[in-house]
């Protein structure tokens, strides 16, 4: 049967309402995203606009207070600002001026400031700041003849001659002429200190004359007198030689020749040898330590006169020690070495340095048993020195393991002061004359 034009027109009029309704429905739930991120983006331009009005409002309050303090006392006239080349002198004043301080009732805060007094009140402010930067950066910028004032002398050659090191350098050699079997001459012990200490100081500074173009890429070594120029390198050098030669004198005739010649050769072998090798190997690490050995050997060798084998355990034992000292400082330095083009251990062989400082944290165990075989010591100090060195050890273990600056620094402070205390336990321990000897017979 068919259906009737009534009933197919209805039909379709309901599939076309339908249609549109679907597609509106559809419509609506693909923009509503969109219009909520729309919305979300004016709510926070709108947040962002009132955050930058509250910090303009405090910037007006900020230099209307600074214009009623300034009314005290008024500023002399600026100078014209090499930040404002385009504004004339006369705008400039012209600006200043038309700052206004405002009468006692309009100090409310809750005032909101409008566009015209703000836009009067920033170019006051920027020209302020830029007078105060022009003064400061024209005491900074400006070049200055370094002067050498006599009153600095002083300090700039003890900084130049490495004062602490030298200190280091004279105690050593005493604890070697203290050590040393004999009688105690105190004035062959005052020219070896003597003699000593000029020696390291002229071989310091020579080091420091080669090493300025490197040390002025270095942290810890760019502010030394020569990279600074506080003093000429021909200062440095003369008194380098002013230094080495007295120095060397006292030692050869004022102590003995053998005495004088060690001092010589350790001058040559830290200047010639050790200050070129930086830069070449990581050899140099041994040098330096046979440089550092040397000193308590001397101390030695003027007592006594002659190269024993308390001499060369003295020597083992600085020997030793300067390698958990000089590893565990260059390690919080490589970066420094690096840049100065010094090949240390630590840059080149890290896996190196760690061995060797922890070797050399044992042999000074060993060192140290040694001490009552040579008679230098008495059978305590193996035992009282036990605990220092093993727990020097220990820190070298921990620094051969852990590999970071943190170890390395404790094992550095360590080492500080181990050496003292170990020489100051082998003085106490020191074997007397006549120790373990049989009683002269009665005559």
């Amino acid at each position: 049967m068919a259906a009737s034009p009534h009933t197919l027109s209805s039909r379709l009029l309901a599939g076309w309402v339908g249609g549109c309704v679907w597609y509106l429905e559809r419509r609506t739930i693909q923009e509503s995203p969109h219009k909520f991120l729309h919305l979300f983006r004016n709510v926070s331009k709108q947040w962002i606009t009132f955050q930058h009005f509250s910090f303009l409002k405090r910037m007006y309050v900020t230099q209307l207070n600074r214009s009623h303090n300034q009314q005290v006392k008024p500023k002399p006239e600026p100078v014209a600002s090499p930040f404002l080349e385009k504004t004339s002198s006369g705008q400039a004043k012209a600006e200043m001026y038309e700052m206004r301080p405002l009468s006692p009732p309009s100090l409310s805060l809750s005032r909101k400031p409008n566009e015209k007094e703000l836009i009067e009140l920033e170019p006051a402010s920027v020209i302020e700041d830029s007078i105060d930067i022009l003064k400061e950066t024209k005491e900074e910028k400006r070049w200055k003849e370094m002067k050498l004032q006599v009153c600095d002398l002083p300090g700039i050659l003890a900084r130049l001659s490495k004062i602490k090191l030298t200190a280091l350098v004279v105690s050593t050699t005493a604890a070697g002429f203290a050590l040393a079997p004999g009688p105690f001459d105190w004035s062959c012990f005052l020219l070896t200190s003597v003699g000593t200490g000029l020696a390291s100081c002229a071989a310091n500074s020579v080091n420091q004359f080669f090493e300025v173009p490197f040390d002025s890429n270095m942290n810890r070594t760019k502010n030394r007198p020569l990279v600074r120029g506080q003093i000429s390198p021909l200062l440095a050098v003369s008194f380098a030689t002013c230094c080495a030669v007295p120095g060397v004198a006292i030692l050869t005739w004022g102590v003995n020749p053998l005495t004088g010649a060690l001092g010589l050769f350790n001058i040559f072998l830290y200047t010639c040898c050790y200050t070129p090798l930086k830069r070449i190997s990581i050899v140099n690490t041994w040098v330096g330590a046979v440089v550092g050995a040397i000193p308590p050997v001397m101390g030695w060798t003027a007592a006594t006169g002659s190269l024993d084998a308390g001499a060369f355990l003295l020597g083992g034992i600085l020997y030793s020690w300067q390698f958990p000292h000089f590893n565990a400082l260059s390690w919080g330095l490589r970066e420094d070495y690096s840049r100065g083009g010094y090949c240390m251990m630590s840059v080149t062989h890290p896996g190196l340095c760690r061995r060797v400082a922890l070797r050399h944290c044992l042999a000074l165990i060993v060192l140290s048993a040694a001490a009552p075989v040579l008679d230098i010591t008495t059978w305590t100090f193996p035992f009282v020195a036990l605990p220092i060195n093993a727990y020097i050890s220990y820190l070298g273990f921990r620094f051969y393991v852990d590999a970071d600056r943190r170890s390395s620094r404790k094992l550095f402070f360590c080492s500080l002061w181990h050496l003292p205390l170990l020489l100051l336990l082998m003085l106490t321990c020191k074997r007397r004359r006549g120790d373990g000897d049989a009683a002269p017979p009665p005559s």
